[in-house]
């Protein structure tokens, strides 16, 4: 029974981190389909926020919660009106821009910061549970994760915003026609797949060293959640990490965690190419 309950909790928490990881460019690609190459670098950013505002004597669930999103999303505003908004429609083009951002990131950060790792401790310790031990931060994680769902999904689904951002996406000359600019839409949009990923990196913070190039342990997990998961934003999301984190945490607990990293990817490979339009271009068609 300890044993049953440690393993789903690690389970719980290995789905949430992959939908933390990936909910910033799932609105980033899903909704708006630039391939952002500098995601993990949002996310890098995230964390050295969290831990430059904690040092400064903030609450470390308001560094975290507050001010790495705000940060993160300033970041990703100006990088939309400098850069990304001349590349729309342009793949190739983005992705070279961005990549090139995110050695921009990784350099400004080893200025600033150095090349040494930092971070902060987890404020929620571990219990004992039976004859386990529990990191009692990963419930926060998983908590973190299921309410950060339910606000996209009741944004994009149950608010006039949610709406407009989601018609634009598909027919922004009908948008404009009707009196909204899809250039301003554009822009929040990329704010709030920015602030999105600065809140991953600032969750995730406590419990890994960062260095300026931690984002490069996130960027793979995240398109290949995303791309998994298909044309549906919330129900790709949700059943990809599903998926992947199911896989990876058996073969993590089976065998290592080496192996669980490597089935994860085996498992994508082996879905997309059995399921080429994603979980929900066969499953879940029309859901959100």
């Amino acid at each position: 029974m300890d044993l049953s309950f440690v393993i789903l909790v690690e389970v719980l928490y290995g789905v949430a981190s992959l939908v933390l990881i990936s909910a910033g460019l799932a609105v980033v690609f899903g909704m708006m389909k630039v391939i952002n190459l500098a995601h993990g670098e949002f996310m890098m950013m995230g964390g050295y926020a969290t831990i430059t505002a904690v040092g400064l004597g903030v609450n470390v669930f308001v560094a975290m919660l507050v001010i790495a999103p705000l940060v993160v999303g300033l970041i990703g505003l100006i990088v939309e009106r400098l850069v990304i908004r001349h590349l729309y429609g342009r793949l190739v083009d983005t992705m070279l821009a961005t990549w090139g951002l995110s050695l921009v990131f990784i350099g400004l950060a080893t200025m600033i910061f150095g090349n040494t790792t930092t971070g902060i401790s987890t404020p929620i310790p571990g219990f004992a549970f039976g004859g386990y031990q529990v990191n009692g931060y990963n419930f926060f994680i998983i908590i973190v994760s299921i309410v950060l769902v339910i606000a996209m999904y009741a944004v994009l689904r149950g608010t006039r915003a949610g709406l407009i951002a989601r018609g634009t996406m598909q027919r922004s000359d009908m948008a404009a026609a009707l009196g909204y600019s899809p250039d301003r839409i554009y822009m929040m949009t990329f704010f709030c797949g920015s602030a999105l990923s600065g809140l991953a990196g600032a969750v995730l913070a406590p419990l890994v060293g960062l260095v300026p190039t931690s984002g490069g342990a996130y960027i793979a997990k995240a398109f290949i959640t995303v791309i998994a998961g298909g044309p549906s934003l919330i129900a790709g999301l949700v059943s990809s990490a599903t998926s992947f984190g199911l896989v990876s945490q058996f073969f993590t607990f089976a065998i290592s965690p080496v192996i669980g990293e490597v089935a994860l990817l085996i498992a994508a490979v082996v879905l997309l190419r059995t399921m080429p339009q994603g979980i929900t271009g066969r499953f879940f068609k029309g859901k959100l």
